[in-house]
């Protein structure tokens, strides 16, 4: 018999990516920008007023006629009479020619002065003030819209809503923002030797899947709705999937475990006949994959080795969501950086090593062994060396590509 080919790392990718594809847009909700932190703001937001509203002062200092002092200077200062204060807040007033007020940054600039003289260039005096510098025109004067315009767009859609874009729509007094909604992922982890809280020698786990596939979901800007536990039992592990589906809340069933070709598959007994695909990629860790559609929903089944899950989370799970949703970066950034240990790539199979980064010498160090194994390694490390599959050694000193996992 023809042993099957391996499926290609990319192949798989794009398999996984045409899941979310095929069900077309993805829904969008309305949510208060108190709550928007993170979300894919789903149309584009132009202004309905200027930023800043009013001209305003970028200094502490006093608001003048830049006439009244062109002439100033150390040898021959100008003196005006200070006519009030102009604190932040405060209303906009008038200034009289040949005078001046004393202004706080942020105030707004009094109808009449064109200038700011900032406080070290003067006596800092209140009745009266001397000023050792001339201004031109506009100096340190912040005009109306000089950071925003009105109908100027702000934020395109497609923007991703951190700290500086939720600032300033709170500055344009927009309150709520129609986003893309987080798509909602059901964890589910199976196999009857995981246990709460095993027994030393029972021969029993504790699952580690359910709870760093959940995170990774929470990471990836997607919501784990639940997380659920099946054993090996395939009419328990398909009545329980049945009800979640049927429930309408899910956009992805993600598991781990059962995959594999040996006994007690569940997941492979039980989705196989119902259409999801099992196969073998060329990818290490990770060879074992399933991946189709259950009522409608699309299911993701992964290895059950955590370190195999993770890793397999990362290379097709988390680009798909995250481009499903129109995130304008669903890739993990890729650093190319300089192997400080040589390393034999596998052949036939695209490997993915966990290492550290030095961002600042520009090099990459593996971490821990090959393995599928070693998680406690894989909690050291913050990148994935991208190995291609051709077997060719390598030595400290060449370049190889990086997943950043800190970032994106």
């Amino acid at each position: 018999m023809t042993t099957p080919a391996l499926r290609s790392v990319t192949e798989h990718q794009q398999h996984v990516a045409a899941l979310f594809a095929a069900r077309g847009e993805w829904p969008v909700e309305q949510v208060p920008v108190a709550e928007a932190r993170g979300r894919i703001l789903a149309a584009a937001l132009t202004a309905s007023e200027a930023l800043p509203s009013f001209d305003n002062s970028a200094m502490d200092g006093y608001a003048v006629r830049a006439v009244d002092i062109a002439e100033a200077s150390p040898d021959t200062p100008a003196t005006l009479p200070v006519t009030g204060d102009i604190p932040a807040g405060a209303a906009i007033e008038d200034l009289a020619p040949a005078t001046a007020v004393r202004i706080m940054t942020g105030a707004p600039v009094p109808r009449g002065a064109d200038a700011i003289v900032e406080v070290e260039v003067t006596d800092g005096g209140t009745e009266t003030v001397t000023i050792r510098e001339a201004r031109a025109v506009g100096s340190f004067v912040r005009p109306t819209g000089s950071d925003v315009e009105i109908g100027q767009e702000v934020l395109a859609a497609g923007a991703v809503l951190g700290p500086a874009q939720i600032g300033v729509l709170a500055a344009l007094g927009i309150t709520e923002v129609v986003v893309r909604r987080r798509p909602r992922v059901l964890v589910c982890s199976t196999g009857s030797e995981l246990a709460e809280d095993p027994e030393p020698g029972s021969g029993q786990i504790r699952d580690a899947n359910g709870a760093l596939l959940a995170a990774a979901v929470e990471d990836a800007g997607a919501v784990a709705v639940r997380r659920l536990w099946v054993a090996d039992d395939v009419p328990a592990f398909l009545a329980l999937l049945d009800a979640e589906v049927a429930t309408g809340d899910v956009d992805l069933v993600l598991t781990s475990g059962g995959v594999s070709a040996g006994a007690y598959e569940v997941v492979k007994e039980a989705l196989g006949p119902r259409g999801v695909e099992f196969l073998k990629v060329a990818m290490q860790p990770g060879m074992p994959q399933g991946s189709g559609v259950v009522g409608g929903v699309p299911v993701v089944c992964l290895p059950g080795n955590p370190v195999s899950a993770l890793t397999s989370y990362e290379v097709f799970v988390r680009p798909a969501l995250r481009r499903a949703v129109g995130h304008p970066q669903p890739d993990r950034p890729v650093v190319r950086a300089v192997l400080t240990e040589a390393l034999t790539p596998l052949r036939g199979k695209r490997q993915l090593r966990r290492a550290r980064l030095d961002r600042t010498a520009g090099t990459v160090t593996p971490w821990g062994p090959p393995g599928s194994g070693f998680l406690g390694w894989f909690a050291g490390a913050d990148a994935l060396i991208d190995l291609p599959a051709d077997g060719t050694p390598l030595q400290p000193g060449d370049a190889v590509d990086a997943w950043d996992l800190s970032s994106g």
